[in-house]
């Protein structure tokens, strides 16, 4: 008599765990915080920070594998809950309105200008997933959300408190550059699964002319140059007016 093993489905809660891009969000929220650090913040106005980053970037991680499920599963793509069916989209929309119960007033209470800059993520994010995400212009969400979160840093403070004031324009320059890098540094761990699915990002694109191992070693060279240039820039010349 043979005993057959029967492999457990994950449980919701460890699904959406994986859903919400937890290293991608908390990476993000980390340089955030230290940023506002930085920046002579006090510890409040640094987690608070922290916080609304955290769960911005957990919303547009969900909102990334609920509209691309079907091409997830399509491509056969690895460690996608939704896809796999372990997370029912109808559960993860209900989480996304649950999460943007929480991202609305931790944003607001960094200021209203800054609260305004860090929600703006959230459509960027849609909009990058929708329509952006497959073609040439895959960069421009990137692009963008490191640009509004640069503004989010300088332009935040503690609610009414709040003493923000407007990023120097090489800062921002800087952040979505820093942003480009990390979307090449994203994709190449999928660029089989994408071109397997028809998509025909930057990078993949790219890949496609100089070779991933090509693709890798400048992705890798540029990331480290615009690291030390933002990084150089943030301490020297500064971040804000």
């Amino acid at each position: 008599m043979t005993t057959v093993g029967v492999r457990r489905q994950p449980r919701q809660l460890s699904s959406l765990l994986r859903a919400v891009h937890p290293r991608q969000a908390l990476a993000l929220a980390a340089g955030v915080a230290l940023l506002v650090v930085l920046m002579g913040r006090p510890p409040r106005e640094v987690g608070v920070s922290a916080a609304a980053v955290l769960v911005t970037q957990m919303v547009a991680g969900l909102i990334d594998d609920v509209i691309d499920a079907r091409r997830d599963r399509a491509s056969e793509a690895a460690n996608k809950p939704v896809a796999d069916g372990f997370l029912p989209t109808g559960n993860a929309t209900f989480a996304i309105l649950l999460l943007l119960l929480l991202a609305v007033p931790l944003s607001l209470q960094n200021g209203l200008e800054a609260g305004l800059f860090v929600l703006a993520t959230i459509p960027v994010a849609f909009v990058h997933d929708m329509w952006l995400q497959r073609t040439v212009l895959s960069f421009v969400g990137w692009a963008t959300t490191f640009a509004l979160l640069a503004y989010f840093v300088t332009w935040g403070g503690w609610a009414n408190e709040t003493e923000g004031s407007a990023p120097l324009p090489g800062f921002v320059a800087w952040s979505a550059a820093l942003g480009v890098c990390v979307h090449f540094l994203t994709a190449l761990p999928d660029l089989v699964v994408d071109n397997r699915a028809g998509t025909r990002h930057l990078p993949l694109r790219i890949a496609l002319r100089t070779g991933a191992p090509a693709l890798l070693v400048i992705t890798l060279v540029a990331t480290v140059a615009v690291t030390v240039g933002f990084a150089y820039s943030a301490l020297t010349v500064g971040i804000a007016s």
